[in-house]
């Protein structure tokens, strides 16, 4: 089965924000999006490196309201120290904002951010793997 492509679906209140977050924050470039497809609008945001993207989506006829947890993350992980200082200054210019993780792990070599729906993201200064 493996390796395939994943898709990382999520609930938003606002598509045009939050695509323009995660265009700004992350250099992500919408790949494809859909208009009241069954009571369903989204974007769906990724690059042609990525072996995975985003989709935001929103339902007209009953809105989802997104309910992420403290620890419900979006990891991405970036080795070098200066292209990570530098997504991390993307992510504030963007409208992200840095907060405490929850699990004190993701601060010693990351920051977090939360986007406007709560969503956290991490971006590790580290290698994977």
């Amino acid at each position: 089965m493996f390796p395939c492509h994943m898709r990382i679906a999520r609930p938003v209140t606002d598509l045009a924000r939050s695509f323009q977050l995660y265009h700004d924050g992350l250099g992500l470039n919408k790949i494809a999006e859909f208009a009241d497809h069954d009571g369903f609008s989204g974007i769906m945001l990724g690059h042609d490196s990525l072996a995975w993207h985003l989709e935001f989506t929103v339902c007209h006829s009953h809105p989802v309201k997104p309910q992420p947890s403290t620890e419900d993350l979006l990891v991405l992980y970036i080795p070098e120290t200066s292209e990570w200082q530098a997504s991390c200054e993307r992510m504030l210019r963007a409208g992200f904002v840095a907060v405490e993780s929850f699990n004190p792990y993701w601060d010693v070599a990351g920051k977090t951010f939360i986007d406007t729906d709560s969503y956290r993201v991490v971006l590790q200064n580290r290698a994977w793997g």
